[in-house]
Order: structure tokens, then sequence, then C-alpha cells
């Protein structure tokens, strides 16, 4: 029998430590930098709903900038950088980057182009279905009744999307109740949509009604 060498045990301990804290230091880097991407997103959201478009591009940009760091971080620690909040913070970067495109009138941008996974892609495009109607809302609200059709397809072609990934949600990370969420909130901008459209009509029709009555002068 070997003789017992306890320094063995010790070596590996030491290994293991410098492993677990060269682990833990990309966690709370990552960690950071995705409550950044986070944060910079919803502030971009907010740029975009108050018109300040120049703003929000550049709050997207640090976003993303911090999101490709986070990665970069983790990238030696796959079980850390797949455990979950680095995947909602994609989320967040992809429902910003994607308001913003869709309400400027740019292209939607791809998962390449936001280095997103496609299940945080997947629900951040239905995600920013309910900045499209916040939007919507606002226009109505100002009456621009005829600005707002055009959302409403967006959100339209995004649901229709959306419901033709049939995946089990285990592989999705729950994208049914994204898709359900999406299809609850185009129906009831739909019928906002609507009634706003019948007062507009309705409200012509009265004021030539008024003019048809008119005593000429």
């Amino acid at each position: 029998m070997t003789p017992w060498d306890g320094s063995v045990v010790d070596r590996v301990a030491e290994e293991a430590r410098q492993a677990l804290q060269a682990k833990f230091e990309a966690r709370e880097r990552g960690l950071t930098l995705s409550r950044e991407a986070v944060r910079n997103s919803a502030n971009a959201i907010r740029a975009v709903h108050r018109n300040e478009w120049e703003r929000a591009a550049e709050l997207l940009a640090a976003a993303r900038e911090a999101i490709r760091a986070a990665q970069r971080a983790l990238a030696p620690h796959p079980d850390v950088l797949f455990a979950g909040f680095v995947h909602d913070a994609e989320k967040e970067v992809v429902e910003a980057a994607a308001t913003y495109a869709l309400l400027h009138g740019d292209a939607l941008p791809l998962p390449a182009d936001l280095g997103a996974q496609w299940n945080a892609y997947l629900h951040g495009i239905g995600e920013a279905c309910g900045e499209l109607r916040r939007y919507l809302l606002d226009l109505l609200r100002q009456g621009r009744v005829d600005s707002c059709e055009p959302i409403l397809r967006m959100m339209d072609d995004i649901y229709s999307a959306l419901v033709t990934i049939d995946f089990p949600d285990g592989m999705t990370a729950g994208l049914r109740r994204t898709t359900d969420m999406v299809r609850g909130v185009l129906e009831k901008t739909r019928g906002d949509l609507t009634v706003a459209v019948r007062q507009q009509q309705l409200e012509a029709h009265l004021a030539r009604v008024q003019q048809a009555l008119r005593p000429e002068a």
C-alpha cells in the first residue's frame, strides 16, 4: 500500500479554491455588466417614448457593449454564462433594440447584431410589443390615429412569427407564455384602435352633416 501523502489533498484544495475564485470573480463581473445592460436598455426605452432618438441610440450601444463584455467574462464558465441572468439581460437588450428600430423606421435587428441567443431574442421581440402598444396609445391620445396602423401591423407580424415556434417550453424558456402575452396585447390594441377609428369616422360624418345643414350665407 502506497504511503498516504496528505499534501496531495492540500494541492487539490488549493487548485479548487483558485478555480472557484476565478469563477466567482467572473460571475460577479458578469452580474455587474448584466445589470448595466438592463439599466441602459430600460433607459433607452424611456428615451424612445420621449422621442429622444439620439439618446436612445447611445444607451443601446452601451447596453450592447455591456452584454458582450459579460459574455466574454463568462465564456470560460459556461455553467455560469447559461445560469439565467445573462439570458435575462440579453432579452432586455433585444426588447429595447427592437422597440427603437421598429418605431424609428429601421430594420429589425437580428440575434447576431445584438449578441443574443435565440431564446432571449424571441422573448425580447415579444416583449417589445408591450412597448409598441404604449407608443401607439400615446399616438391615439395625440389624435394621430393614422400613424397607428403601421405599429399594429408590426405587432401582428411579431405574433404571427412567434406562434409558429412550437417547441417544448424547456427548450424555449417558456416562450408560449410570452406568445400568449403578445396575443393579449395585440387584441387589446386592435380593440382600442378600432374604437378610435370609429370615433374619428363618426366625428367626420357629423362634421359633414353640420356643414350640409348650415344655412348658406
